[in-house]
């Protein structure tokens, strides 16, 4: 019988005889102590505690022999009945149990207080940990450390620090796990600062921090990149002997790989005796934030080989490092993985994977991924919208902007930054212009540099450079680098050389080791037939020392990247590439093309150079390399010439393949002799 509570004795006898479809239950009850029957009720699953309401109702619920079912006849104990209402669907049942303390019916004691705390935080239910927090106050054990510390700890992982901190503030008595339950609620709910803070105080304290207060003090300095400040926590944990503490290793390797220091963090990963998911995932999530994408597949494949199961966090990292890189088979294999262990298809890797198809080039396998997303954030949408803009979907991005907001789901900065950009791409300048100008009006959103400079971009692509000029003129900040470069580009496809000069001077001075604006600004002398002028502009850039950066484009060949220059001729397949490159210059040369039109670039390159730029070798080696047919994906590093992007045209035709080419810009999609961009970008 139940040890602390009344000993009860529950007989029941079943007499069959149908009440409108119901069997009735007739109970007899022998009860021992002070408890009652209300405890053995709950457990049995009855929503009346009234004894007499449940002999009386006709219509009641079968109900097993007591003395057959083991499970009934040991679950008196109410602490196991708290855990299973915290844990078991039926949180509407906390009220009740509260109710039961109340009237004196059931003994309160802190394992009771614990498990609703606990069950509280399990389901983030703020409300309830209040009524908890209070009942506690009132029963005689709010001095209770153990109970305390429960309850700050419950306030901090409902989100609530004000709460946590006033519970703190009126301790009497503080123990490790007070300090490192508020430290780690500051540092989770994106308090770092507060945390920080912390930390000298509760060393002056006199407690010696644990590997749960390392880890997230490390954590508060790897949001607010105090690489600094998070060196000194390291020496401390050094000190404390938990520098290679899987908890406090897994923090440290994440803190360095956040504030761009790899070298440290791939060091005391590999120093580790110990690692678990969250290690492998900091410095896999390392290198693909710092654009390593290379690495973070290395160390992918590496954890695979040890047996480690990635978990959701692994696979958007991972998915998101073969978008930055563009390699869609790995990719596509990496997606199958998820599939394979069972991962759900939650909005966290779901975004990953809209974004990884979408700089793969595969805007419909992007599309469907968002489809089947049980759940859409404004990130989904974000990576949706974003994959129209690059892909030149201009009113299709335009439709799910749209969308966004009849679902519901409020636009954030990145929102409207995509719609102005996929505004850009496609031309739509009605638009562009309505969605700028609301966004203040409308959504309560203060444009940003960013927003400014994309605005100016769809201005003077369009041709509107008055327009363009006077917006910055008047914009209530001061022009970046990324505005003027945005008008300089555009003045370079008008060949509007005042504007152009006008912008370029302005970019020489924010950014004077960049050699893009020079070379713009030396082609656009060229095309108005200025020779001596883009001469002049590189001879500058001779004396000064900057160089432009050369142009190099990827394709990828059974999971293989194969990477090219200008005039590679470092493949082992050189020489079938070339043959390649010379049968496609006569086909093209017969169909009507003129290799070099663009007077601009020809002031600056040979004519024979342009059958040799990266993109055309990777064009070629792609051809006879791939299967008949199949589609061909391009991705280079710098803008694509408009030599090439004519030429591309026409190999398309040739050919008869769809080929699909990433630049920094955009994509292109060439198929039939024609450009997704109608030649527009």
């Amino acid at each position: 019988m139940c040890s602390g509570m009344a000993s009860i004795i529950v007989r029941t006898v079943y007499q069959s005889h149908a009440v409108r479809g119901f069997t009735k239950v007739i109970i007899k009850i022998t009860m021992f102590g002070r408890l009652g029957i209300n405890c053995i009720f709950r457990n049995m699953g009855f929503s009346s505690f009234s004894v007499s309401s449940l002999v009386e109702e006709e219509e009641s619920r079968y109900v097993e022999t007591w003395e057959d079912n083991e499970e009934y006849r040991d679950s008196c104990d109410m602490s196991s009945k708290v855990s299973t209402v915290c844990q078991g669907g039926r949180w509407e049942q906390v009220l009740d149990i509260l109710e039961l303390i109340d009237k004196g019916n059931v003994r309160a004691d802190t394992n009771i207080y614990a498990r609703l705390l606990q069950g509280c935080v399990n389901r983030k239910a703020l409300e309830e940990g209040r009524l908890v927090h209070s009942h506690i106050i009132n029963s005689g054990f709010n001095s209770n450390l153990f109970l305390l510390n429960s309850i700050v700890n419950m306030y901090a992982k409902c989100g609530s620090m004000e709460d946590a901190r006033q519970v703190f503030d009126g301790m009497r008595k503080r123990d490790m796990v007070t300090w490192t339950a508020l430290v780690s609620g500051y540092a989770q709910n994106q308090h770092g600062e507060e945390a920080l803070e912390l930390f000298p105080l509760m060393l002056r304290a006199g407690m010696k921090p644990n590997e749960f207060t390392f880890s997230s003090v490390l954590r508060a300095c790897a949001s607010l990149l105090t690489l600094e400040q998070g060196k000194q926590v390291h020496a401390d944990a050094i000190k404390s002997g938990l520098e290679l503490h899987v908890f406090v290793g897994s923090a440290l390797v994440d803190m360095y790989a956040k504030g761009r220091n790899l070298q440290d963090a791939h060091s005391l990963f590999h120093k580790m005796p110990e690692r678990n998911v969250v290690s492998w995932n900091a410095l896999i999530a390392g290198y693909t934030q710092n654009n390593n994408g290379e690495e973070a597949l290395k160390l992918y494949s590496q954890m695979q080989g040890i047996g480690m199961k990635p978990s959701a966090f692994t696979f958007s990292s991972i998915l998101r490092a073969c978008a930055s890189l563009a390699v869609m088979e790995q990719g596509k294999w990496v997606h199958g993985h998820t599939i394979k262990i069972g991962c759900k298809l939650d909005v966290f890797v779901g975004n990953a994977l809209v974004d990884m198809y979408g700089k793969c080039g595969c805007i419909e396998d992007a599309r469907q991924v968002f489809d089947r997303l049980p759940r859409r954030d404004v990130v989904s949408w974000n990576a949706m919208i974003t994959v129209c803009a690059q892909h030149g979907h201009g009113k299709e991005a335009v439709r799910l902007f749209e969308n966004m907001q009849l679902a519901g789901i409020k636009p954030n900065r990145v929102t409207i930054l995509c719609v102005l950009s996929a505004c850009s791409h496609a031309g739509l300048v009605n638009e562009g212009r309505f969605y700028f100008d609301s966004m203040n009006s409308k959504h309560g959103i203060a444009p940003t540099a960013d927003h400014y400079a994309c605005m100016v971009d769809l201005l003077s692509r369009a041709g509107h450079f008055n327009e363009a000029e006077d917006l910055i003129n008047r914009m209530p900040i001061e022009p970046t680098a990324g505005i003027w470069g945005a008008l300089l580009g555009a003045c370079r496809v008008h060949g509007n050389m005042d504007v152009g000069k006008r912008a370029a001077e302005c970019l020489f001075e924010l950014e004077p080791h960049d050699a893009g604006p020079r070379v713009l600004l030396s082609n656009i002398y060229a095309a108005a037939g200025r020779w001596d002028d883009a001469a002049k502009v590189r001879k500058m850039m001779k004396e000064s020392g900057v160089k432009k950066e050369p142009g190099c484009s990827w394709v990828e060949i059974e999971n293989t990247v194969h990477t090219f220059v200008v005039n590679d001729r470092s493949h082992p397949l050189t020489e079938r590439i070339y043959a390649m490159l010379k049968d496609l210059n006569g086909k093209m040369k017969e169909a009507g093309y003129v290799i070099g039109e663009n007077s601009a670039v020809l002031a600056v390159e040979r004519k024979d150079t342009f059958s040799y730029h990266s993109e055309r070798i990777a064009l070629a080696f792609a051809l006879i390399s791939m299967p008949t047919g199949a589609a061909i994906r391009i991705k280079k590093n710098l803008r694509v010439c408009s030599d090439c992007h004519s030429a591309v045209k026409f190999i398309s035709k040739i050919v008869g393949r769809e080929i699909v080419v990433r630049d920094t810009n955009r994509f292109h999609h060439f198929k039939e002799g024609v450009c997704s961009c109608g030649d527009y970008w």
